[in-house]
């Protein structure tokens, strides 16, 4: 089957919620329970059922590593961003090699 835009704009949302996901781990460590576990249980329910809705066009092997580097990326940019972690420039060069692989594998599919 050939992948459509439906089901690359589900890969994204997957790959979205599963920041969403990983900020509810953060949560749970800062003692939101409540708050945490639900981000938790929404960001990867949500994020797992969208990537199987993915994967019924788009190979698992691209699928997968596009899902994996939008959480990647994102989890990376969010702890920068809201939680003070380090933005040493070699740290931003391997995002930026993330980046960059993601787009490489959307044009070679």
């Amino acid at each position: 089957m050939e992948p459509t835009t439906l089901h690359w704009i589900a890969l994204l949302a997957s790959g979205c919620f599963e920041i969403v996901g990983v900020a509810g781990f953060d949560r749970l460590n800062r003692g939101q329970r409540l708050h945490g576990l639900l981000l938790l249980v929404v960001g990867f329910g949500s994020s797992l059922g969208l990537l199987s809705i993915a994967m019924r066009s788009i190979d698992m092997g691209v699928a997968y590593a596009i899902f994996t580097g939008i959480g990647t990326l994102g989890s990376t940019l969010m702890g920068m961003l809201l939680w003070g972690e380090s933005r040493r420039p070699l740290r931003l060069a391997f995002v930026g090699m993330i980046v960059a692989a993601v787009v490489g594998l959307k044009l070679a599919s």
